[in-house]
C-alpha cells in the first residue's frame, strides 16, 4: 500500500470513528441586571451526547472586556459570593451541566455595550475534546430561572 493510499484509509477512518465527546448547547440566555449594568451573564444547559466526559475550559465574548466561568459559593458567614472556577465545568458522558443562575454561569465583567433584550450575544465556548463552539445567545431580560426547560 503506497503512503499515500495508507494516509487516505487512515482519514476515512478517523472521520468514520464516533465522536467521543459530542456538546450540545441547549436553552441558553443571557441577561444583566440593569440597562447601565457593567456585568452580565450567560445560563443553559450544556448537553454531552458522547461517551466520554468533556470539560469547558473557557469562554470568550466580546460583549465583555472579561468573559470567566462563575459558580456560587457560601463564604462562610451564610453570605453567598461569585467566584471564577479556573479548572471549569465537567460535562459528563450521556449527561449534562446546568449553568443556572444561583449556582455556575457565564460571567461577562466590564461590559463593552449594553445587553439589550431581544439582542444575541456571541459566545465562543472551550471544550478539552470537543473544541471550539460558537453560540448566540439571546438576551432575555424579562425570563425567570423556573422557565428554564430541559428541550434539547
Amino acid at each position: 500500500m503506497s503512503p499515500k493510499t495508507l494516509l487516505a484509509a487512515l482519514a476515512a477512518i478517523t472521520l468514520a470513528a464516533p465522536a467521543l465527546a459530542d456538546i450540545e448547547i441547549a436553552d441558553a440566555y443571557a441577561r444583566a441586571a440593569m440597562p447601565e449594568a457593567k456585568a452580565g451573564a450567560a445560563f443553559m444547559h450544556i448537553v454531552n451526547t458522547g461517551t466520554e466526559d468533556d470539560r469547558l475550559v473557557s469562554a470568550n465574548s466580546d460583549i465583555s472586556e472579561k468573559t470567566e466561568l462563575h459558580t456560587h459559593i457560601d463564604a462562610g458567614d451564610g453570605v453567598m459570593k461569585m467566584v471564577e472556577v479556573e479548572e471549569g465545568f465537567v460535562i459528563p458522558a450521556g449527561g449534562e451541566h446546568v449553568l443556572q443562575r444561583g449556582g455556575d454561569h457565564v460571567m461577562f465583567m466590564g461590559l463593552t455595550r449594553p445587553m439589550n433584550d431581544g439582542e444575541a450575544v456571541s459566545v465562543t465556548f472551550t471544550f478539552e475534546k470537543a473544541g471550539e463552539i460558537t453560540v448566540e445567545i439571546p438576551v432575555d431580560l424579562q425570563r425567570q430561572e423556573k422557565e428554564m426547560g430541559h428541550s434539547h
